[in-house]
């Protein structure tokens, strides 16, 4: 694999950062609660249209353009315009800023809503009141603007979100049900488990579901990440929403709705991005204390100016108008969610499930990453590697393990049919649980299993300079015996995946220790953790004891530990990080924090450099809203009026 430019900064994770512009709200729950990118521009035009008669009638638009305009009614006029403009302009801020208050969740929202309601209630009075300069255009101005960037806010959360969209729009409307000799066009909503449908070449997959006739190659990138297609026979799994390419094929539907693997990912993804993670509710914390110091500043800047200095009242108004609007709490409240949004998104279009934001945080500080062996590091398929002894070994081995369900026993069939070794045929055939089995093959006792059957049955003569040789391998070793002797030795080894020592030597650079467990012995272990790379391994452990291996190595830091998510749900729960490795369609894995779709270890350091750049964007996006407060608001408040520098209220609410 190539991992040049840091595996382009993880699936060019930074460029999906760069085009958001603002941050994000979170859906059904922040300031913009079911409104659109459309909605913000349609009041923006219509506002924008409504803004032009008001900036000509302003008395302070007309000095600075050096003309003079008006006619009897004219501040009638202008009062209609701008409660227009206000109430309706500004009513989505109106409404967010009561959901802040219902929820005391302090925001941006009722800073805004302070701000342009302050302003037009004075104008207000002005007009109908008492005699002074109204603030209309300064108003309809800064609603303007706000309408303006809350419509950009909400196209770059759209885009951010749209992904999730995407993936829905994937399961086609329509399906070809097989009902006897006949095809019949019904909604996908209809099927049911069970029912058998028919898919043509270029045609979508409309659920889940095991194929019954016919041959194809399907893509299923949406859920792997794998742009590869991938070949589909009889007893295959397909997939909802992937695309079938070249075959007709027949396959009877086993999920349906909720239940099928894209909406269990949907559903991942969005509780992912529901999660608040230690550092998301520090900032939100901080962005209630900026709302409320925005309040008290721009109430004593108000007094400042308008009792303590040689300026007029509408002056100091402008000021604690300014300082509302410039304060941008949502900025440091949603500096984390517009990151968890494209990160938790991307990294599911790539096989990469994240059920909860709080494994990003721990990713960037672990110690430890825990692999089982089998299965993870290795193709959990046992491999025939030597034979030793007569030239029939593999003749009786494989005869006797014909019918076998056993891994080992599937080896040594693959290696007779690969061979092509006549298969005999066997007689009063006996399963010898966790030792091997006996059967009669050409009049001839034949035993098949491990050193354990061999001492029960008292054999001697066990070929033990060879059976040892390849047990310093690290191979599982089968012996082939009659009853008065061994007359063969077969060594099987469980194949290390090509991509397990470039994941380790990967997390490695990061600077994580590797750890593998595993049930098998002492040799087998030391063997394949020396050929990875591997710094620590534990043999020999019980599936029920894999618990206290990773509390182990907790006492010294923080543990990832990598499993299947089912024979290892116990260890996946205590680490404190869970990744289910290989889950495939079966997505919904309880016991881990992280799911990974494909059986690939380098998934794995993927994963890990994600959550990293994660962090960094999140820590990024943190800074940058705290500096801009920092900074800004001293500004509103006029600090930099001596020097000749004043901030107007429609440029702060950019």
């Amino acid at each position: 694999m190539n991992h040049s430019g840091k595996m382009h900064e993880e699936m060019n994770f930074e460029n999906s950062m760069k085009q958001m512009n603002h941050t994000e709200h979170e859906e059904n729950d922040g300031e913009h609660a079911g409104h659109s990118s459309e909605m913000f521009k349609k009041r923006f035009l219509i506002v924008l249209f409504l803004s032009i008669p008001i900036l000509l009638l302003s008395p302070t638009i007309q000095g600075w353009l050096n003309f003079s305009f008006s006619f009897n009614g004219d501040k009638l006029v202008l009062f209609v315009l701008a409660s227009i403009v206000v109430l309706w302009g500004g009513l989505p801020f109106f409404t967010g800023a009561v959901r802040e208050i219902k929820r005391k969740d302090f925001g941006m929202m009722v800073l805004v809503s302070i701000a342009v309601l302050t302003g037009y209630i004075y104008s207000a009075g002005a007009t109908f009141i008492f005699i002074a300069p109204d603030f209309y255009w300064e108003i309809s101005t800064l609603t303007l603007f706000l309408l303006f960037g809350h419509y950009m806010e909400m196209r770059s959360v759209e885009g951010a979100s749209g992904a999730l969209g995407e993936l829905a729009k994937l399961i086609p409307k329509k399906a070809n049900l097989v009902k006897g000799k006949d095809i019949l066009e019904v909604s996908t909503d209809e099927l049911k488990v069970g029912d058998i449908v028919l898919v043509k070449p270029g045609e979508k997959i409309p659920v889940d579901g095991i194929v019954i006739e016919g041959e194809t190659s399907i893509n299923e990138s949406m859920i792997t990440g794998e742009s590869k297609p991938i070949s589909k026979k009889k007893g295959d799994k397909v997939i909802g929403g992937s695309i079938n390419f070249d075959g007709s094929i027949k396959f009877e539907v086993s999920k349906t709705g909720k239940d099928t693997a894209i909406n269990q990912i949907i559903n991942l993804v969005k509780e992912a991005q529901s999660s608040k993670p230690k550092t998301q509710r520090l900032a939100d914390k901080a962005a209630n204390y900026l709302t409320l110091a925005a309040i008290t500043i721009g109430t004593l800047s108000f007094f400042y100016w308008a009792f303590f200095s040689s300026q007029d009242f509408v002056f100091a108004l402008t000021i604690a108008i300014t300082v509302f609007v410039i304060a941008c709490p949502h900025a440091l409240g949603l500096a984390i969610p517009v990151v968890t949004s494209i990160s938790t998104t991307l990294a599911a279009k790539n096989g990469m499930l994240i059920r909860d934001m709080t494994a990003v945080e721990i990713a960037e500080k672990l110690d430890y990453v825990v692999f089982d062996k089998t299965g993870t590091l290795t193709k959990g398929v046992f491999e025939v590697t030597e034979i030793a002894g007569d030239v029939q070994t593999l003749e009786y081995a494989a005869s006797i393990e014909q019918n076998s369900e056993h891994i080992i026993g599937k080896g040594i069939m693959n290696k007779a049919k690969s061979q092509k070794i006549k298969i005999l045929s066997v007689s009063n055939f006996k399963a010898i649980p966790g030792k091997g089995a006996r059967g009669i093959v050409n009049g001839r006792e034949i035993f098949v299993g491990n050193l354990a059957l061999i001492n029960q049955f008292g054999i001697k003569n066990i070929m033990q300079k060879e059976a040892e040789k390849f047990a310093s391998q690290g191979k599982t070793i089968v012996y082939v015996t009659d009853k008065n002797k061994v007359f063969g030795v077969i060594a099987l080894s469980d194949i290390v995946r090509e991509e397990s020592k470039e994941a380790i030597k990967l997390l490695k650079e990061m600077n994580i220790q590797t750890a593998m467990i595993t049930g098998d012995n002492k040799q087998t272990a030391e063997q394949v953790a020396k050929e990875l790379g591997i710094d620590i391994y534990f043999a020999e452990v019980l599936p029920k004891d894999k618990v206290n291996k990773i509390k182990e190595l907790q006492e010294k830091g923080k543990v990832a530990m990598v499993g299947d998510g089912i024979n290892d749900a116990p260890a996946l729960t205590q680490a404190d990080i869970g990744i289910a490795i290989g889950a495939g369609t079966d997505v919904a894995v309880q016991s881990a924090e992280v799911v990974l779709v494909k059986n690939n270890p380098l998934e794995v350091a993927k994963l890990i450099r994600l959550s990293k750049v994660t962090r960094k964007k999140m820590k990024q996006n943190l800074w940058w809203a705290a500096g801009y407060n920092i900074l800004a608001i001293p500004i509103a408040a006029g600090v930099l009026i001596p020097i000749g520098i004043k901030l107007r209220p429609e440029f702060g609410a950019l």
